[in-house]
């Protein structure tokens, strides 16, 4: 693997960032403090698998790469879910994702991890003060909408309400397992995808970075480690492309379909699946929106 060494603005954490990063480590021993009971665990895994569909779903599938459609009222649910993941705002990480798609396993990644090392790839750059802005002309499709504008602001609104409905509900053993437990959990999950799914795992596809398939990450993430698959034709709702390759969020949104929620969910082509190589895929911002 090739670690290039960083500026060292690169490598400065943002104040808003790096300090609430490990506190919410930090208060995860908060639960050492409380009675363990079964119901604080079911509500950390609850919490856990339904953020985790606002990133998957939500901001990586329907944000970042419109591999399906839905309306005006289930896209801020999305929002407001993946929000609630403590991963920055939606139009924020659906630009960022862009990019990295752009120029995956390039010089202009922003977390490749080929190009810079496992933990810049994992942590360090969403943490960093080099990547706070918000690339608006790289998601003209989602900034007209104003709701959308609004969460991305306050994107910290979300999960600060959701940590207060755990407290008032279940006091600190739901606050301790539910939110920050689970938070931790789910950040390290998600960021695997970008520091582990283009070093450990298999090749079907051969395409022009190092991304790969790994069962394990796709289990974590709800089918997000089917990484491969996704960097052959990132437009598609189903990253698991064979009926073996197990991938929650696609059937959760398939079954949402069935209900009128969402619609025309794009699917890999059929060549891709009969073993013809790579093929482009068009770019998300010019993909029909909602």
């Amino acid at each position: 693997m090739q670690n290039t060494v960083l500026p060292a603005r690169f490598l400065k954490p943002g104040p808003y960032s790096a300090v609430p990063f490990w506190g919410v480590h930090l208060a995860c021993l908060l639960v050492f403090f409380t009675e363990f009971s079964v119901g604080a665990i079911a509500v950390c895994v609850a919490t856990y698998f339904l953020r985790m569909f606002g990133i998957t779903a939500g901001y990586h599938r329907y944000f970042s790469h419109r591999s399906f459609k839905t309306g005006r009222a289930f896209q801020f649910v999305l929002a407001f879910l993946g929000s609630m993941s403590v991963q920055k705002g939606v139009l924020w990480w659906a630009a960022n994702h862009r990019i990295h798609h752009k120029y995956s396993d390039l010089e202009g990644d922003v977390h490749s991890p080929t190009r810079r090392g496992f933990w810049w790839s994992h942590a360090g750059w969403i943490l960093s003060s080099d990547h706070e802005e918000t690339h608006f002309d790289k998601i003209p499709d989602l900034a007209k909408y104003p709701e959308l504008r609004w969460l991305n602001e306050h994107f910290l609104v979300p999960p600060l309400l959701l940590a207060a409905f755990l407290y008032a509900v279940g006091g600190t053993s739901w606050l301790g397992w539910g939110f920050f437990v689970s938070t931790t959990l789910l950040w390290h999950s998600t960021f695997m995808i970008n520091s582990l799914a283009h070093v450990y795992g298999s090749r079907r596809y051969d395409t022009t970075d190092t991304s790969r398939n790994n069962f394990w990450l796709a289990l974590m993430t709800m089918g997000e480690g089917w990484h491969n698959n996704h960097h052959c034709f990132m437009n598609s709702a189903r990253q698991g492309f064979f009926w073996w390759e197990i991938d929650a969020t696609y059937y959760i949104l398939k079954m949402l379909s069935w209900v009128g929620v969402t619609w025309d969910l794009i699917q890999p082509p059929a060549r891709l699946l009969e073993g013809a190589v790579a093929i482009p895929a068009v770019p998300a911002s010019e993909s029909s929106p909602a």
